[in-house]
């Protein structure tokens, strides 16, 4: 993607002030999804971090990273996994608790929904502290999943998230912070 790609969908983030706490300022990215062009970047853009690879399933993680890795999946050819907070799937599940940067949660998927040795993308909106998205891995990891690539459409570097993520798993992400 080129660098004037890379600064209108730069451009087009909203940083909102103290939102869900004081202190924290949270990198809107809705207007990149009301804008039919910027839209279309962010998916080019994902679709690259994965350029020649073989992947089965698509793992979005609850709730923006839905929207991306959906897209993302039909247009590989390959099967949407949805990870999702706790009580939230309708079948039986394989789960785990993990920290975040102000509090706690549980993430779950079903226990089905990869299987062994299948070739796996995860994607999520923003990787900012890492915990959900270890999380996230170590599921797919847990279901015999194969990680080909970890890839986030912003990066918050400055909050060391990318350290918390498994060191063999290849991270990407289109804007960095």
């Amino acid at each position: 993607m080129s660098e004037s790609c890379h600064a209108s969908l730069r451009a087009a983030m909203r940083d909102v002030p103290d939102f869900p706490q004081p202190g924290v300022v949270f990198k809107d990215i809705t207007p990149l999804l009301a804008d039919p062009v910027l839209w279309d970047r962010c998916m080019t853009a994902l679709l690259e971090t994965v350029r020649g690879e073989k992947v089965d399933k698509v793992v979005g993680i609850d709730a923006r990273g839905f929207i991306f890795a959906a897209v993302v999946a039909d247009r590989l050819g390959a099967g949407f996994i949805p990870v999702r907070k706790k009580g939230k799937l309708p079948w039986r599940t394989i789960g785990i608790a993990y920290d975040l940067e102000y509090g706690s949660n549980h993430i779950e998927m079903h226990e089905d929904a990869i299987r062994p040795g299948e070739r796996v993308l995860l994607i999520d909106d923003i990787l900012a502290t890492g915990g959900t998205a270890a999380a996230a891995l170590s599921l797919v990891r847990q279901a015999g999943g194969t990680i080909i690539v970890a890839s986030f459409l912003v990066e918050l570097g400055f909050l060391g998230g990318r350290a918390k993520l498994p060191p063999d798993i290849r991270v990407e992400s289109v804007l960095l912070y």
